[in-house]
Formats: C-alpha cells, structure tokens, sequence
C-alpha cells in the first residue's frame, strides 16, 4: 500500500536491493575493445582525429580469439562498432563468426586527441605541459585541438540511452575503443570522471553492463582478457 501511494504521488521508484517490481531481463552491452594497431604497444595516443590505422597483425589474432569464445557462449544477439577501421575489423571477423550484421554508431569513436594524435604520454609532455596538465586535472579540458572527455561523456551517453531502448532485454556487443567503455563503466557505477585515470583496458578485453527499465546499471565484468591466454 505505501508502494502504491509513493508511485501515485510521483516519488521516485525503490532501486538496487530495494527494488521490488519485476524489472524484466536488461539489455546488456558487452563492451569490446578493439584489437591491437601497430600504436597500441607504444601507448601512442589514437584516436578519432588520427590515421585511423587498422588491426596489426596481434590485432587479427586477438579478434579471432574474441570470435571464439562469444561463439561458444552464444550469447551475444547484436553487434554495433565504431566506425574506425580498427573497430570494424574486429566487428567483422566476430560477425562472421557468429553470422551477426554489424551496425555502425558514429557516437562510439574514440576521443579526438588532436595535435596529440600519435604522440606517447611523455611526448605530449614535453611538447604540451600546459595543457596535458588541464586534460588532467579537468573533463571540461580537452586535448590541444580536440576533444574533451566531458564531451565523450555526453554523446556516449547519448548513444547509450538510444541503444539501451532499442535493444531491450537483448544482449549486444559494443566495439568501441577505451574512452568511450570506460566512460559506460564510469557512468554505471555512478564514479567522478577522474575515475577514467584508474582504470586498464586491454587491448581486445572484453567487460559488460547490464541496463535495467528502472534506470539501474550493473557492472558485471571489466577488463577480461583470459581468452587471449
């Protein structure tokens, strides 16, 4: 009865634990990042304003053994990629696999870095100090040229909310890049943005979220590299 009263006078709904309706089965991301390039054992900043560079040959390697274990699980309904050539490349050898179609969504590209393109850490600090120091300190600040990771947040989550209405109660694999998956994860746990710095993403990992109609997310997995192994 007290339930009933607080939903007629518009109260927020009980959530987490304290969630009493049956919120039905949510739609969950798999959230893959794209397999090596030939900047990614560098630690070279790549981004969406960059050479756009595809799959080394680890990279190829790498999807084929994502492939692998998602076909065994049989889980996965949907691909949706990046539309960087890295993330395609990677969709298509998982599609082929599973015999899934690949739709593209522009909001999962990764950060432009600007003038940072192609430069490690170190370089960005030896050419940049004043600004590689703003990114750091603030999401609002963006790298020389480019984008911030307050402007990431606000298109990813854009392209969440889409997604998570259209494929609800569907499992769908994201193949995006390590800003955008950090930014869900970041988002879903309810973390401050300075959250993005503490977190590793491997190359070809693999994490998950599930999204729930109450407007609920669960972190189920991150960084799992075990089928590389």
């Amino acid at each position: 009865m007290a339930v009933a009263a607080a939903a007629t006078r518009g109260a927020t709904p009980p959530v987490g634990w304290a969630a009493t309706a049956d919120l039905g089965a949510p739609a969950t991301f798999v959230l893959l990042r794209h397999g090596e390039t030939a900047l990614t054992p560098e630690k070279r900043f790549s981004g969406s304003g960059g050479s756009d560079p595809e799959l080394s040959p680890v990279g190829r390697r790498q999807a084929d053994a994502v492939a692998a274990v998602l076909a065994a699980r049989g889980t996965v309904q949907e691909i949706v990629s990046s539309p960087l050539l890295r993330c395609r490349q990677t969709a298509a050898t998982i599609a082929g696999r599973l015999g899934l179609d690949v739709r593209i969504e522009d909001g999962l590209r990764e950060t432009d870095f600007g003038a940072w393109e192609g430069l490690t850490f170190a370089e960005v600090r030896e050419r940049y100090p004043d600004d590689l120091d703003a990114w750091l300190a603030s999401p609002k600040a963006a790298p020389t040229g480019g984008e911030s990771f307050a402007a990431v947040a606000r298109r990813v989550a854009a392209v969440r909310d889409q997604l998570t209405a259209r494929y609800a109660g569907r499992t769908v694999l994201l193949v995006t890049h390590v800003t955008p998956i950090k930014t869900l994860v970041r988002l879903a746990l309810g973390a401050p943005p300075e959250s993005l710095f503490r977190m590793e993403l491997s190359a070809a990992s693999l994490s998950a979220v599930a999204y729930y109609k109450d407007g609920n997310a669960s972190v189920r997995l991150l960084n799992d590299t075990s089928h590389l192994r």
